[in-house]
């Protein structure tokens, strides 16, 4: 039998937050396990902030119809990993084949996290899924497997399962493999036209007025004492530092202290800018830490002192 007692160490080098339960090294069911990938479910179960882990104590001690440990691992609502078993565990049952993975006993092969979400009208929060990509990244990297080993329950399933819910699983897949073979000089350029990766409420207008802007046009908005702010979403591949840059075009009618909200591994960091000036081209905001997943990541607010209309436009981020 080949146990991992080696998963919580494997998960915190990897900057997850990890909680162990009891004697998890030896909580396990009889049988064979050796493990070759890993297999993401959802609890069914419905968690929230104040509530976060719900169904912690049924997979660690079973139902009255399956004996626990039912995972290796649960995922809390504030991605938070439960290590509760090193061993084999009752979450996968006969396996169909899927990817590499063959068909077999489920329970043999695969490590389970159980990603605490209801599925039905629950999606599995952000924080859930950058902490359950990292972990698999990890420990297929300790397997010595690639990220094809990742699948989810439905994917294995002979039953019919429809976990994990509200995710695709090759965009999970994608995002496994950029946090394990990271590109060397990554960079990452999101305009305002960008499809599912720019978002700003309908106080945002759209304009092509100026020759300095990235691409068929940028958005803009009259300054408020509110931030709704336009977000450029970037997938990250690892947790390092990275330059952030930004493209507006340049106009006197443009606001005099833009900011610009990054989103750092540290808390949220203003920068302010002058886009009555220096337009048509990347101007460096700074270099951040920034934390690894795909999320929200550079803002722009409305904000500000300033004067003149905000303008949102271009942002790119480079690992330095």
């Amino acid at each position: 039998m080949a146990n991992i007692p080696w998963l919580a160490d494997v998960l915190r080098a990897a900057g997850v937050s990890v909680v162990e339960h009891g004697d998890w090294r030896n909580r396990y069911r009889p049988g064979s396990f050796s493990p070759i990938g890993v297999l993401w479910h959802h609890t069914a179960a419905t968690s929230s902030a104040s509530n976060p882990h719900p169904a912690l104590n049924v997979c660690i001690n079973g139902r009255s119809d399956l004996a626990g440990p039912l995972c290796q691992a649960l995922v809390d609502y504030n991605g938070v990993f439960h290590v509760i078993s090193a061993g084999r565990c009752n979450h996968a049952g006969t396996a169909r084949a899927s990817g590499p993975i063959p068909a077999g006993d489920g329970n043999t092969m695969l490590i389970g996290w159980e990603i605490d979400y209801n599925g039905v009208n629950q999606e599995m929060t952000a924080a859930q899924y950058n902490a359950s990509l990292k972990a698999t990244a990890a420990v297929l990297k300790q397997l010595g497997r690639d990220s094809s080993y990742a699948r989810g329950h439905r994917e294995t399933s002979t039953t019919g399962k429809i976990d994990p819910s509200f995710i695709d699983l090759n965009v999970m897949r994608a995002d496994v493999a950029r946090l394990m073979n990271p590109t060397p000089g990554w960079t990452s350029t999101v305009d305002n036209t960008t499809a599912g990766r720019f978002t700003a409420s309908t106080n945002w207008g759209s304009s092509a007025y100026s020759g300095q802007r990235f691409g068929e046009n940028y958005r803009f908005a009259e300054p408020v004492a509110a931030s709704d702010a336009a977000w450029y979403k970037f997938a990250i591949p690892e947790t390092g530092n990275y330059r952030v840059e930004a493209w507006w075009p340049a106009d006197p009618g443009y606001n005099s202290s833009a900011p610009y909200v990054i989103v750092t591994s540290s808390g949220n960091q203003s920068v302010n800018v002058d886009q009555r000036a220096t337009g048509g081209q990347w101007r460096v905001l700074g270099t951040f830490n920034l934390t690894a997943g795909d999320a929200n990541k550079v803002g722009v607010s409305r904000w500000t002192n300033g004067t003149g209309l905000v303008i949102a436009d271009a942002v790119r981020i480079s690992r330095v």
